[in-house]
């Protein structure tokens, strides 16, 4: 069914249109074959006047501002009474102080001090104009502690629930307001069709039918209705749609990749939820890192300006990604007037605000702005924030549920929560009807995700990449053992964790959870499918209780349908259970029956991606020629469904996995491995986005080159020996065919002592000095630093089982890295 409604919808649009030619076109568009549609909102007359009349007041300075977005954790409040910005942010890291646990008064806090430093701003007699904060509240409002977590939209697509969203929109909106911010970055209406892509959780479905029967209800959610007294006012915030467009559809699944698909299948399958949006009254869209056909979005102007802003109709503003008009040919993140002229409306210039600013000034002064195209921008940001009644709302502590902490997570906010947990969890076997279990019985629960908030809440949590978090981080919230434990308590039953449980414990059943741990963007794109192939802890858990003969269930944490054949082969029943947020009680809902036996609640959730049969099965989509999933778009067992999932096949040939050629890749491990930091006994793992070993012997943090995060800044201070290293927990055979480890590094404090690179397995080691290489590195430049292996005097042995890399020193030492592989 979709594949021809697919190709009737392509049809229509050609026969109409006199037979656009369907073919690659080096990027060109052709508008006409677009969609057209009309914002509900209208212009205002009124609205209108008033911003010609201010832009006609305002001062270059100002304009220039008003088309600028700072992160918080780069400007202070009193640099808005210098910069008149239009705007500031939070990104996925920063927060009140730099701490992502800061509490909800901070986040108020601060809102009030950037509101009110841009009241003091020297304005040069022009008019004043409201400050905007966005943020990525991407499934709740997320940078909250204490907030309501909603399960990521990969979960949302399996419950088919359209209605849902609109109630997750209202929630989010609410919360938003509590701390002050008025605009999110959401919703993402990406069409994904390559699994590997690191954002594929923040799609809804492959099959961009649903993606746009969601996009409409979740914007007014979070908007209000248009031409209602509280949209984009009240309990509601403005919505912005992202990232436009094809960021789901890249070549090879790659993050800030390029989308090579024809400009009919670019509309097709991955802009479908544009129109809806538009029609739906969004106030603002984000533009995709992304390109299309070689040509990046940010400064394509046939997309933003004659498409978007012309065909499509689109009358609010559209806003950058982070830094992303530097990857404009021709721009750098502090100059890129190219992209202002392509159609953007705000550059998102987090830590390169300062220079944008200075920049922009200079190109106008010297007469090479298009001033009309500088108005136009300023004029579309000064009607959403008219719209959303900017002028009037005063200080952000003083609006509608400011400072009202009680809302944040509230009993009937959570419920909500726990509702799209139940529906989104989607059943792949149930052999014997394993399931539901018994609340009366006992229930052993083991595995990394059983008692883990931060696990089940993944990426965008607290922290950009949502790690480094704990249970207590998330007040209010359940872990899925919580649920379980609770509700079997209350039954007479009794839920165990395996790591609390006696040896001699003979359980009724166990329930394990376990998969991926927390990632966002590029840092979560992979090479295949497969899940942890070098790591079988997760296996040999399972199949350690399922040879047993003990009733053995798995809950995977995923942000994408995985190869598992072996984990699921090694369980009686198993449940997708996705990345569900804050409410792991909503699976033991559906997990466990009543006290007579009977369901709780079916399982209602569908896939809404097709899961793969081998890892190498990517790009796969429903519609596609040779279609051949394990489990096919749409499927998902209920409780009356009498299905026995056979033994799956569990041979692959590896040797292409990423882990074997591969140690660090864009400022994160590559796995099976693991970053830590060691120094004499102790070993700290690197999770979050710093770490330090004891005393501050070794450090380590995250930085930025060419993308958010996608480098570590690694600092010895030469108190005592230490070392930046990774590690595997089970060796690793590496790729025999390469024949050098390639670092690529920046030198930024030169080494004071010997340095050396070391290879390791379980009886032997291999070590080499990289001194040398690293003085004739520079500093200050990025270089690729090649060792080869015939370097080491017993490589053989350290690459037939590797267990660990390591760069040590003595010494005093600071160093940037990006990427370690075997070439």
């Amino acid at each position: 069914m979709f594949q021809s409604r697919l190709a009737l919808f392509s049809l229509v649009w050609f026969v109409a249109l006199g037979g656009v030619a369907s073919s690659q076109n080096d990027g060109e568009v052709h508008p006409q074959i677009w969609p057209e549609s009309e914002s509900p909102v209208g212009l205002d007359p009124k609205i209108e006047s008033r911003i010609t009349k201010l832009i006609s007041q305002m001062t270059l300075r100002q304009k220039v501002g008003q088309v600028i977005q700072a992160d918080i954790g780069s400007i202070q409040p009193d640099d808005l009474k210098t910069y008149p910005l239009g705007s500031v942010l939070n990104g996925g890291n920063s927060a009140p102080g730099g701490d992502n646990r800061a509490d909800a008064q901070a986040w108020l806090d601060l809102a009030d001090a950037f509101y009110q430093a841009s009241q003091q701003c020297d304005l040069q007699g022009g008019p004043y104009i409201p400050l905007m904060w966005g943020t990525d509240a991407v499934h709740g409002h997320n940078n909250i502690v204490g907030a309501t977590f909603f399960p990521h939209n990969i979960g949302l697509g399996a419950t088919r629930n359209p209605k849902l969203l609109r109630e997750i929109g209202a929630v989010t909106a609410k919360e938003i307001r509590v701390t002050g911010q008025e605009w999110t970055f959401a919703p993402t209406i990406a069409v994904v069709r390559d699994d590997r892509w690191g954002r594929t959780y923040e799609g809804y479905s492959e099959d961009p039918a649903v993606t746009a029967s969601y996009t409409g209800e979740l914007i007014e959610g979070i908007q209000g209705v248009a031409g209602q007294d509280d949209f984009l006012t009240g309990a509601h915030v403005i919505a912005t749609a992202k990232h436009f467009v094809g960021d789901g559809g890249t070549f090879g699944g790659k993050d800030q990749g390029d989308n090579q698909m024809s400009e009919e299948d670019l509309r097709d399958l991955q802009a479908a939820g544009y129109p809806v949006a538009i029609n739906a009254g969004v106030q603002c869209v984000m533009a995709s890192f992304s390109s299309w056909q070689g040509k990046k979005i940010h400064g394509h102007r046939g997309l933003l300006t004659d498409v978007l802003k012309g065909r499509m109709g689109f009358d609010g503003f559209i806003v950058g990604d982070w830094n992303a008009h530097g990857q404009v040919p021709g721009c750098t993140v502090t100059d890129a007037l190219p992209v202002l002229n392509a159609g953007l409306d705000m550059f998102m210039a987090p830590d390169s605000w300062k220079g944008m600013f200075d920049s922009l000034m200079q190109h106008a002064e010297a007469g090479e702005v298009d001033m009309a195209r500088l108005d136009d921008a300023v004029r579309r940001i000064l009607r959403v924030k008219l719209r959303a009644k900017l002028f009037d709302a005063g200080l952000p502590s003083t609006r509608p549920f400011a400072g009202d902490f009680d809302q944040l997570g509230t009993p009937e906010h959570r419920d909500v929560a726990r509702r799209a947990v139940r529906q989104s969890l989607v059943l792949l076997k149930n052999n014997k009807q394993t399931l539901p279990l018994s609340p009366s019985s006992t229930i052993l629960v083991a595995g990394d995700g059983a008692d883990n908030i931060g696990k089940q809440c993944g990426g965008w949590s607290l922290s950009w990449q949502g790690t480094g978090n704990s249970n207590d981080d998330f007040p209010g919230g359940t872990s899925i053992y919580d649920g379980l434990k609770a509700q079997m308590n209350a039954a007479g039953g009794d839920a165990i964790l395996a790591s609390e449980a006696a040896p001699r414990i003979k359980p009724d059943a166990v329930l394990v959870v376990f998969g991926e741990d927390p990632y966002a963007e590029f840092q979560g794109d992979v090479e295949t499918l497969a899940y942890k192939p070098e790591d079988r802890s997760d296996l040999q858990l399972l199949q350690q209780y399922h040879d047993q003969g003990i009733p053995t269930v798995g809950v995977f944490l995923s942000g994408r349908p995985l190869w598992v054949n072996a984990e699921i082969n090694a369980t009686d029943a198993f449940v997708a259970a996705w990345l569900p947020g804050s409410e792991g009680v909503g699976v033991a809902d559906v997990l466990l029956a009543k006290t007579d036996g009977t369901p709780q609640y079916d399982f209602q959730g569908k896939l809404p991606y097709s899961w793969p049969r081998t890892p190498d099965q990517t790009p796969l989509n429903v519609g596609d020629e040779d279609y051949d999933p394990l489990f096919a778009y749409g499927y998902g067992l209920t409780y009356g469904d009498q299905v026995t999932v056979g033994e799956l096949a569990e041979s692959y040939d590896a040797q292409n996995l990423a882990g074997r050629s591969r140690f660090f890749q864009s400022g994160r491990a590559v796995a099976p491995w693991q970053m830590t930091l060691a120094a004499d006994d102790e070993t700290v793992a690197v999770r979050a986005t710093r770490a330090a070993t004891t005393g501050g012997t070794l450090q380590i943090y995250s930085a930025d080159e060419k993308a958010q995060e996608d480098i570590r800044v690694v600092r010895w201070n030469g108190a005592r020996p230490a070392a930046f290293a990774f590690t595997s927990p089970t060796p690793v055979e590496l790729a025999s065919d390469q024949k050098s480890i390639r670092i690529r590094l920046r030198v930024d404090q030169p080494a004071s002592e010997d340095v050396t690179l070391r290879l390791s397995a379980s009886d032997s080691s291999a070590t080499v000095s990289i001194t040398d290489r690293i003085a004739a590195a520079g500093q200050g430049q990025w270089v690729s630093l090649t060792v080869p292996l015939t370097s080491f005097s017993n490589s053989d042995a350290a690459l037939s089982g590797c267990s660990g890399i390591e760069i040590a020193t003595d010494g005093s030492l600071q160093i940037s890295v990006s990427d370690i592989d075997l070439q």
